[in-house]
């Protein structure tokens, strides 16, 4: 079984959910997202990226490690900065990612390379 801290992790279904028989996320109905930004289109929760976040950090946060958004899983830049924005690094394995990751505000010092291999 999963450790104690991993046990409650927050449910996605806290910040994308049916009401009335539409979706929504964060309080908003996906179809007006749809409305003003076209189809098709991705759509993130910072509010659950950042629960997430704050989760997992606290789980470690007597150790105070380097915590590391890996930016194969999702270079938009929007979800970089906000990773960024809550202290995170990044874990980059080529040219690109690291431009990326600068791009998006993560400090130099922050960045791991990890390669290939």
């Amino acid at each position: 079984m999963y450790p104690t801290h991993f046990r409650a992790l927050i449910r996605v279904s806290e910040f994308f959910s049916y009401r009335h028989g539409e979706l929504h996320a964060e309080r908003i109905a996906v179809s007006q997202i749809a409305t003003a930004v076209g189809t098709p289109f991705y759509l993130y929760s910072a509010a659950a990226f950042t629960a997430q976040y704050r989760r997992f950090t606290g789980a470690f946060s007597e150790d105070q490690p380097l915590i590391c958004y890996a930016v194969k899983a999702n270079s938009n830049l929007a979800v970089l900065r906000l990773f960024a924005s809550l202290g995170a690094g990044a874990d980059v394995v080529s040219e690109g990612e690291l431009r990326r990751a600068l791009a998006a505000g993560v400090p130099p010092q922050r960045i791991l390379f990890s390669g290939v291999g």
